[in-house]
């Protein structure tokens, strides 16, 4: 009697997810969840074969979705038996994050003790679910999704690589396939599936795409909300990630890294300085140049494009509080060096007398790549742990180009007040190259940034970049200020 008790029970909290989810997993899932929930559920179980996708800003509770889904799925094919194929654009640390979290899901009283790993799969009963990395180069071919195919961060994974060796998975079964991620570019794999569901929304009245940017979580959540807001505050309402990751907006292509509007934020009313304020706080970007021996500086820079320079940029740093409990620093430009076809050993000399002789830079982050390494290594030798060598990546690049990007969008990176016809002419050159720099967006969500070479360079703006990493960590947070944390969701709470 327990047993037949027992087993009507499980069968009352299987008919629906709500209940699954509340009294089962122990975890439940808010309304927005549970919307694409039984359209991928009611999907599955008539074996109509929909493709669904699901938009949600970040840190919303996608992954705790995607996992309670699999374990609903798991049971109700445990005797049966069948296989979910989970894919995601890296095996370590996205696939391996799924299965904690569908093993955290299936930890319940229901399947305790029932389920087990298997060749990077978790099976219950008969029934499975394969993790599979979307890398480009990840052999996963023989694997069929029978129950369903999900696609984790969609928006990441190579379309070629799913066109040829996912979506075929399905197939053969007519299952559900279901895209999960945050907008990034508009032609990436989620946003090409988002549109097709849109269009094919129009024809039938057939709900296929759910979308959920962060005010629809923080009506939910109002922790959520605040946390969201001091990031705007922090990185502007336009800052790629904000508008990506947020506000679910996906990104064009190729285009000026900084528009007319940002251009007009970096103007800044303080005067240049060539001698620091005693009381003030200094930092330094430096983007070094390779030497030409056969002329110097205001001769190499009459040609256009112009040789590449080694650009100093000093600012004066004032920790400024954005938003409740969240401090960033305030840069403001106040001296440009630059020096065009100088011997190594001439730059290592200049860049010493202006970095610690003149100025007392606090903080001095310096290209080290290539040929760059060596007068970096002198810099750190003489100047200690104030400088941070700075090796350029793709990915390192991208963080800085992120960075400066939202000290400009929340009015926190001011450029001098200067005539660009006047003194040197660094004024002209940032201003120049500011315009004139490009940016572009890759997969990975990794950003590129440059001045065309037909064009000239992009030291000043690389060298703002580096003035503006600087920054973080030059000055202590005023008194009573706390510097957020961003929230952790990892522990199953979100």
């Amino acid at each position: 009697m327990r047993a037949e008790k027992l087993e009507r029970m499980a069968y009352r909290l299987l008919s629906d997810p709500a209940l699954f989810s509340r009294f089962v997993v122990g975890r439940p899932l808010r309304s927005y969840q549970l919307e694409p929930a039984r359209a991928i559920l009611e999907s599955v179980l008539s074996r109509r074969g929909d493709t669904i996708s699901v938009m949600m800003a970040r840190q919303a509770g996608k992954n705790e979705l995607s996992a309670q889904i699999e374990a609903y799925l798991l049971n109700l094919h445990q005797h049966e038996g069948g296989q979910i194929v989970k894919a995601a654009p890296t095996y370590v640390p996205q696939c391996l994050t799924s299965r904690i979290r569908l093993e955290n899901a299936l930890e319940n009283p229901l399947n305790h003790g029932r389920w087990r790993s298997d060749r990077g799969a978790i099976r219950l009963g008969r029934a499975r679910c394969q993790f599979l990395s979307a890398e480009p180069g990840a052999n996963v071919v023989g694997a069929t999704a029978s129950i369903a195919l999900e696609v984790d961060e969609a928006q990441d994974v190579d379309p070629e690589k799913h066109d040829r060796d996912f979506a075929p998975m399905a197939a053969s079964t007519n299952a559900t396939r279901v895209y999960y991620g945050t907008a990034w570019q508009s032609d990436d794999l989620l946003q090409r599936v988002k549109e097709e569901n849109e269009r094919l929304a129009l024809a039938d009245g057939r709900v296929r795409h759910f979308e959920y940017p962060w005010w629809v979580i923080a009506e939910w959540n109002e922790d959520y909300g605040r946390y969201v807001e001091g990031e705007r505050a922090r990185l502007g309402e336009d800052h790629p990630l904000f508008k990506t990751q947020y506000r679910l907006v996906p990104l064009g292509g190729e285009a000026g890294f900084l528009s007319t509007q940002q251009r007009e934020l970096i103007r800044g009313d303080h005067p240049r300085l060539h001698r620091p304020d005693d009381e003030a706080v200094y930092v330094a970007g430096v983007d070094l140049a390779g030497p030409d021996e056969e002329a110097a500086d205001e001769l190499l820079r009459r040609a256009r494009p112009r040789k590449d320079s080694t650009v100093v940029t000093i600012a004066r740093v004032v920790p400024t509080q954005v938003a409740e409990s969240i401090v960033e620093p305030r840069v403001e430009v106040v001296e440009h060096c630059w020096w065009t076809g100088r011997g190594h050993q001439a730059q290592y000399e200049g860049l010493l007398a202006t970095l610690r002789d003149v100025w007392g830079c606090r903080r001095v982050v310096v290209d080290a790549s290539g040929i760059g390494a060596g007068v970096a290594a002198f810099l750190r030798n003489a100047l200690g742990e104030v400088v941070e060598p700075f090796v350029f990546t793709a990915e390192a690049k991208s963080r800085l180009g992120f960075g400066l990007l939202a000290a400009v969008n929340g009015g926190r990176f001011k450029m001098y007040r200067e005539p660009e016809s006047s003194e040197d002419g660094a004024a002209a050159e940032f201003w120049r190259e500011a315009a004139l720099c490009r940016y572009a967006i890759r997969r990975g969500q990794q950003l590129n940034f440059w001045v065309a070479e037909s064009e000239g360079h992009d030291d000043f703006v690389v060298s703002a970049a580096l003035c503006a990493w600087a920054a973080h960590g030059a000055t202590a947070a005023p008194a009573g200020a706390l510097v957020q944390r961003p929230l952790d969701y990892a522990d199953g709470r979100y």
